[in-house]
């Protein structure tokens, strides 16, 4: 898990819960972890004792500073009678981590305190090859191969450093030699490589000292030593304020609209828009998560744009004014978009083709097969309709619409089943089933009305009536072959058999709210009223909703219920705020609301899900796609509340 992220695009750095940096990404979110997920740790020498602040000794706060992406952390240690302040971010337009320690020293009596930081880079994400070296030109520690350098420098200059080998022949590194608090390694090691570099203090009795800590990243010795100088003639503390207001400006650009919200809400709206912040690399690509950790049960991770999540997080973002984000996504889909007119399973941030699982073949049936969940193009043309109709860039739309619009309503159009009138099977949103989904069908609606809207646009007649006839007539196949009758709801999913016919799975799933949210049907259609009832009655799990039923991803007992997620309450509470007809009936909207301010970290990371057992985080954070879906709740819930206040 990962609690406290810093980043600005390019260069994102991620923390674990002991205060350990786990994760450095550059250039772009997401691709080229450069340490792999293994800590680089912070230590402390102090009258002949150390400790790693990871210890459970030490007493830990991690936060921010408010509105901003500067962290506010916490460290304390009654036994060494010491006390840690530190701030870290990473440069708003420059590529440097940033770290600023302000040492209390607790004991009434003058001490000489050691700080001691340890960075384990695996450039490339392989320990192989690697170089460290002490480099007199600029008084630093430098991490180097190929086309990636780590220049470490401190203010006041490092009192001590060493170089070594880790994870070779039974040597741990470097942070083993500073436990004693010196430092006697070599000036320069290559291969698997780690460094420690020491900052010597003499607080007085019951005071402070302070130092400056940076790693400025480039892909150049001429890169991280342009960088190093700005630092040198800005200062670090320059670039603590800059990236400190810049980030308060940023969040705040439509603060007067929102200032009627209740604190509590309002600060994780302006949290999570600074989240999302740091998981969108700026060339477009949105990343699903950034925390190595599953790699460890998945043998892969989330640090992918999955279109679909990236759609939903640029409708939030739209929503809430950063349209500016939302053209690179878009744009990004465009130059990834498959020459057929349909998005494969994940992309990396760079634009290749991701790791997947989607099966080209179906071994039974001996056919081919796409391996795509067709949601995921559906919900781009969605979200790009919804971002022109929001700010009217008529040149952008103009722009998209040979090169991505038409191609993927084109497939939306063709990709249907010819006797129901619904989509060919794909796979689902869960990624774990294949068949028509009533969510994918949703979306396909909201895509061809979407595409639809943008032929008319452009005065495309034919088009837009071929997009509108088929909407519509998906609409009435949801109606004839996923509602069930006798439930009076919609089933999940119709499952193709080997007779050719279909099976209907009658799940609930939380996933069904689109039927209305895409508007397939009206919310107070009895058939979307008990389908929402039945996911608020069945899917419940202590105040959150699960995903659907028996659902068992992470479930931490074979005999605990589904694991309720973020999205999937906040779905809920979307549909309490489109039903509600007073302030009254805002009420359980709220309740939803506030399950998910409770739940998210001290900092205000969302993770994916919530262990239903232990009310505690599980699976990755921060998850993206949360973020952005409690950012949309939010501006809806004041919409709704700006709308009966004026009555």
């Amino acid at each position: 898990m990962r609690d406290i992220p810093v980043g600005n695009g390019s260069l994102l750095v991620n923390f674990d819960e002991k205060y350990q940096i786990r994760d450095v990404y550059f250039p772009h979110v997401g691709q080229e972890n450069h340490t792999e997920g293994f800590p680089c740790r912070f230590g402390v020498w102090a009258d002949g004792e150390f400790s790693w602040v990871a210890d459970g000794e030490w007493q830990k706060s991690l936060k921010y500073l408010h509105e901003t992406l500067v962290t506010d952390v916490r460290l304390e240690n009654a036994r060494m009678g010491l006390r840690l302040q530190c701030n870290d971010t990473v440069a708003s337009h420059e590529n440097i981590y940033l770290r600023r320690v302000t040492v209390s020293n607790l004991f009434d009596r003058e001490r000489e305190i050691r700080m001691f930081l340890h960075q384990d880079f695996r450039i490339y994400e392989n320990n192989f090859g690697d170089t460290a070296l002490y480099d007199p030109e600029t008084r630093s520690i430098i991490h180097y191969k190929k086309h990636r350098y780590f220049l470490i420098k401190t203010d006041p200059d490092f009192s001590s450093f060493a170089t070594g080998r880790k994870a070779f022949q039974g040597r741990e590194g470097t942070w083993r030699d500073a436990e004693d608090g010196n430092l006697q390694g070599a000036a320069i090691t290559e291969g698997s490589v780690d460094s420690a570099i020491g900052v010597f203090l003499s607080p007085g009795p019951k005071a402070t000292a302070q130092f400056y800590y940076w790693i400025a990243v480039g892909t150049s010795y001429e890169d991280v030593l342009r960088l190093e100088k700005l630092i040198t003639t800005r200062s670090p503390q320059n670039y603590f304020d800059y990236t400190a207001n810049y980030w308060r400006a940023w969040v705040n650009k439509n603060d007067s609209e929102l200032q009627s919200l209740e604190p509590a809400f309002l600060d994780l709206y302006k949290r999570s828009l600074l989240i999302i912040r740091t998981q969108i690399d700026n060339d477009g690509a949105i990343l699903a998560a950034n925390d190595h950790d599953v790699t460890e049960r998945a043998t892969d991770h989330y640090s992918y744009l999955w279109t679909r999540d990236g759609a939903f997080v640029a409708n939030s973002l739209d929503i809430a004014g950063y349209s500016h984000l939302t053209r690179k996504f878009f744009d990004f889909c465009a130059q990834i978009v498959h020459k057929d007119g349909y998005f494969l399973q994940k992309y990396n941030a760079d634009g290749t083709i991701a790791s997947g699982w989607h099966a080209l073949w179906d071994t039974a049936a001996r056919r081919k097969l796409l391996p795509i969940q067709e949601d995921e193009t559906a919900l781009v043309i969605w979200a790009l309709w919804e971002h022109y109709n929001r700010y009217r860039d008529i040149e952008f739309a103009h722009r998209l619409y040979t090169k991505m619009t038409v191609k993927c309503a084109d497939f939306l159009l063709e990709f249907r089943d010819p006797v129901s009138g619904l989509p060919q099977p794909s796979w689902n949103l869960w990624e774990d089933r294949f068949g028509i989904h009533t969510f994918t069908a949703a979306t396909v609606v909201a895509g061809l009305r979407a595409a639809a809207n943008f032929a008319s646009l452009f005065a495309e007649k034919n088009r837009a009536n071929a997009y509108t006839e088929a909407a519509d007539s998906m609409v009435a196949a949801m109606r004839r072959f996923l509602f069930i009758p006798e439930l009076g709801r919609f089933a999940r999913a119709l499952y193709l058999k080997d007779d050719g016919s279909f099976v209907a799975d009658h799940t609930i799933d939380s996933s069904l709210f689109g039927v209305y949210f895409f508007g397939c049907f009206q919310p107070l259609d009895p058939i979307v009223v008990a389908t929402m009832s039945a996911i608020e009655k069945h899917l419940d799990v202590a105040g959150g909703v699960a995903r659907f039923e028996g659902d068992g991803y992470m479930r931490s007992a074979p005999d605990a219920p589904p694991n309720p997620w973020f999205i999937c309450t906040l779905w809920l509470a979307d549909y309490k705020i489109e039903v509600a007809e007073d302030l009254s009936g805002l009420a359980e909207a709220d309740k939803k609301i506030r399950w998910a301010v409770e739940h998210a970290f001290p900092s205000g990371v969302m993770s994916e899900q919530i262990d239903a057992k232990t009310g505690l985080p599980v699976s990755v954070s921060p998850l993206t796609w949360s973020h952005s879906t409690f950012v949309s709740v939010i501006a809806k819930l004041q919409a709704k509340f700006a709308k009966f206040k004026l009555r």
